[in-house]
């Protein structure tokens, strides 16, 4: 069983040709909206993974928030542990380029603001020694700690995503018993500016004869490395043409801790989750574009 603790959002997304920049104004070619939240996308991707999945968060009590929870609602995750809030439900305005698939976006968190650490404990207090918990960083730094601690007491695998990443991360990311992070975010946790990929294979040697912490890296078209109990493991994704990154990571995380909850070996469920994430960058937005087990699998 998955609890996910974490954000849930309305994405409102538009398209230019390519990303503006600074002060620069550029026409759009289309605006969608979807479902999303780093904490929604990573809850749907293990349900579609095949696992069995608790989400726990807030939305507010308005027509984005019945919005956001539609796709979740409709795979079957388990909702009883998201509260309505008085915050607006949180939005995140996202640009996605026409040009090679690259984007940015800011979040507003709105009700993912209001999660508190109560909401951390009573969520991880529901869970059974064994289970996985998965954390991100668009929730009060406050109640992602309760939970790790409180994971901690009770026997639960706690995976921890660092984005968006800040300098809570350090802290915080350190506590968690999986780490999960892109390159650009890693270089960041270390705190030691752009790593080349021998210096951070280096440093990620280093942190886990430190804490024994399994740590992944995810490095985009040249797939992922990670370490874990002393051996380093690469994995490789899909040779794709992107059409839209938004999702990706999330999906990789979601796949990945499903596929460990279903009894996968690490080397398996690193490579499942790679191709997982490579196939979420064949379709725009973040949660439709995320795939079903079937997929996934006849491309392993």
């Amino acid at each position: 069983m998955i609890t996910v603790l974490g954000s849930i959002n309305m994405d409102l997304i538009a398209t230019p040709e390519r990303l503006p920049k600074p002060g620069e104004t550029v026409m759009g070619t289309s605006f969608t909206t979807a479902a999303g939240g780093k904490g929604a996308n990573q809850a749907l991707a293990a349900r579609r993974a095949g696992s069995m999945v608790r989400m726990a968060g807030a939305v507010g009590d308005d027509r984005l928030g019945s919005q956001a929870l539609a796709l979740l609602a409709d795979a079957a995750v388990d909702l009883n542990a998201v509260r309505s809030a008085a915050e607006a439900t949180g939005t995140a305005h996202i640009l996605v380029a026409e040009e090679d698939g690259e984007n940015v976006i800011v979040v507003v968190p709105g009700a993912n603001g209001t999660v508190s650490e109560e909401d951390a404990r009573r969520a991880v207090g529901a869970m059974t020694r064994g289970d996985y918990l998965m954390l991100q960083f668009e929730i009060p730094n406050a109640s992602i700690e309760a939970a790790l601690v409180a994971a901690k007491q009770k026997g639960v695998t706690s995976i921890v995503n660092i984005a968006p990443f800040s300098e809570a991360a350090r802290k915080l990311g350190a506590m968690a018993d999986i780490l999960v992070a892109n390159e650009t975010e890693f270089d960041l946790f270390v705190g030691k500016g752009e790593l080349s990929d021998e210096e951070r294979e280096v440093t990620m040697r280093r942190l886990h004869a430190e804490s024994g912490q399994t740590i992944i890296v995810t490095l985009g078209a040249d797939g992922v490395a990670a370490i874990r109990k002393n051996e380093v493991f690469r994995a490789a994704g899909l040779k794709i043409e992107p059409v839209d990154t938004v999702g990706a990571g999330d999906t990789f995380c979601g796949y990945l801790a499903a596929s460990l909850d279903a009894g996968l070996s690490f080397k398996d469920a690193l490579r499942r989750a790679a191709v997982a994430g490579s196939l979420a960058c064949l379709k725009p937005s973040a949660q439709p574009s995320i795939p079903f087990a079937s997929a996934v699998d006849a491309m392993v």
